[in-house]
């Protein structure tokens, strides 16, 4: 089953009488952490708005050693997933306007958590509007789902497996080259990266047109990185972007596993060694 799926294909699924599609707006920046404005200007017809913030992470994250998005509770995740209207068969597909970085968040965490169809809409709401599609307005109320959600479908690195796993396996860091070398860090309270861990910008896996690069084209790129085996481990700054690069290994027929507490996790525990500079290594 493809991870990601075309504007025209989503169209004739929305089209198909019966079929229990449902489809998550999933707008969030840094900047802009709620977008649920925008989505009410505009979405694709029958989307539910996703808070990224809120529904996809720990609504009250509280303690910062936890990280600034720590996975949500399971039971509350099924609640707010059948208030999407998700059910057992459902096909879930998720989109944003930011190159698909929210919405990558939204198809690992879905995944992790036992949805088995679930699409990333491929170059977002823009290659919806390129295809010449409408959008609607105002809220949507879906009919509630009744999906059972299991945590543990994808597997994951906790903070004691990091270093280990960095000694024995890939490990990349999805962050902007310069928060890698540890020249600048808007959000955490220490700059650098896990010792050990690559650098592997999220941006680097799209295209021109904020497509994903073709399946060839990616495994290339982790190849350049020294992805020679099939478990390859990934983090980011708070286990947003990295979901997009486990999508992009994915695609590349690599076997991801996503460290969720990523660097504002590691970041806030002194006892955590740092590395500094362009090398894992580092300094």
């Amino acid at each position: 089953m493809s991870i990601l799926i075309e504007a025209s294909r989503l169209y004739q699924l929305l089209e198909e009488p019966g079929r229990p599609v449902v489809v998550l707006d999933v707008r969030w920046t840094h900047d802009r952490p709620n977008g649920l404005d925008d989505y009410l200007a505009g979405h694709i017809p029958g989307a539910v708005y996703a808070d990224l913030d809120t529904d996809l992470a720990d609504i009250d994250p509280g303690d910062p050693q936890r990280g600034r998005h720590p996975l949500p509770d399971i039971g509350r995740l099924q609640e707010t997933a059948r208030g999407w209207g998700i059910s057992a068969g459902s096909t879930v597909v998720v989109y944003d306007d930011n190159r698909s970085q929210g919405a990558a968040r939204a198809w690992w965490l879905l995944r992790y958590a036992g949805v088995a169809d679930v699409r990333l809409l491929d170059g977002g709401l823009a290659a919806w509007l390129a295809g010449g599609y409408k959008l609607d307005s105002g809220p949507v109320a879906a009919a509630p789902g009744d999906v059972t959600l299991t945590a543990g479908s994808l597997p994951v690195l906790t903070r004691a497996d990091v270093l280990d796993f960095a000694r024995e396996h890939l490990l990349l860091d999805a962050r902007a080259a310069e928060r890698y070398r540890g020249e600048q860090e808007p959000f955490d309270p220490k700059a650098g990266h896990v010792p050990g861990a690559r650098n592997a910008p999220t941006l680097g896996n799209l295209g021109a047109d904020d497509r994903f690069l073709t399946p060839e084209a990616l495994r290339s790129r982790f190849e350049a990185l020294g992805a020679t085996e099939p478990t390859v481990g990934v983090y980011c700054g708070s286990g947003v972007t990295a979901a997009h690069l486990a999508i992009a290994l994915t695609v590349a027929g690599y076997e991801p596993v996503l460290y969720p507490g990523s660097w504002s996790e590691w970041s806030n525990h002194d006892e955590l060694p740092v590395a500094t500079g362009p090398e894992p290594g580092g300094r």
